[in-house]
């Protein structure tokens, strides 16, 4: 069995992060493994409270698995601070895994800072140029832009995409994936590689509940490539699960519920968990 590892933040209310990856890794047919980089208080209505892990054990972490076990993809998603982002940067150089997918984390759906403003630079200078696959969804790219020119930088359609997604790529990432989730109309991803722009399109499902969706999209990429899929089918076939997984995302508590992660899964099954 191929074997993914995620390094992220942990999320209490399971929708997002470590537990997120964890599930779309299995949904996807891989075995996951964990590196937690900060324990999160949050739930359906917001994120609360942070406690980071120390960077020392970050790294033993990494270690741990690095020295045990062969990895065939990594997801990055939750590393709030400067030191965090150097340590992992330094353990991936030492150990130099394929199939490195990236998901700049910075901002949750409540608003709640998940990178500290100082550790933007470092993100983009040590992490960026590491990524097979970059996958910021369009305020996250709004904000590396803004960090790399010093100004305003807004994306507001897919010509606009196009045209960060190329800025984007210079600053190292092999592919950038720009999300379009935040745009009216067909959910609508750009995918580049240094030449081409490839449309990823699918129907925008109607629902709050997208809790995770990130997460859950960039581990499942990495899943399958891990699986051996280049890069386009990996996206691809990550597009349609996260689809699937919105369409019958979960109504749990009282603000953004999660997606669901296994409904393929249960549907096979003859199990109805909607």
């Amino acid at each position: 069995m191929k074997k993914v590892l995620t390094i992220a933040g942990s999320d209490s209310c399971g929708g997002a992060g470590i537990q997120a990856d964890l599930k779309s890794f299995s949904a996807n047919g891989v075995y996951g493994m964990s590196v937690i980089t900060a324990v999160t208080a949050q739930n359906t209505q917001g994120v609360f409270a942070v406690q980071d892990i120390t960077p020392d054990i970050i790294g033993a972490q990494i270690d741990a698995i690095f020295q045990d076990i062969s990895v065939d993809a990594v997801k990055i998603g939750m590393v709030s601070q400067i030191s965090s982002i150097e340590i992992i940067s330094e353990k991936l150089k030492e150990y130099k895994p394929k199939n490195l997918v990236l998901d700049p984390v910075m901002i949750s759906k409540s608003g709640y800072s998940l990178l500290q403003p100082e550790a933007k630079r470092a993100l983009i200078e040590k992490l960026l140029p590491l990524a097979d696959v970059l996958t910021p969804n369009i305020p996250e790219a709004e904000a590396i832009l803004r960090e790399v020119f010093k100004k305003e930088v807004k994306i507001e359609n897919v010509d606009q995409m196009i045209k960060a997604s190329k800025e984007i790529h210079k600053l190292g990432p092999k592919y950038v994936l720009i999300k379009g989730g935040h745009l009216e109309g067909k959910a609508i991803d750009i995918l580049f590689d240094g030449i081409k722009a490839t449309y990823i399109e699918s129907e925008r499902i109607d629902t709050k509940n997208t809790h995770g969706t990130g997460c859950t999209l960039s581990s499942a990429i990495a899943a399958n490539l891990a699986l051996g899929y280049s890069t386009v089918e990996s996206v691809q076939k990550a597009k349609e699960y996260i689809t699937m997984a919105i369409e019958h995302s979960l109504d749990i508590g009282k603000g953004v519920g999660p997606t669901n992660h296994f409904y393929s899964l249960y549907k096979k099954a003859g199990m109805n968990y909607e």
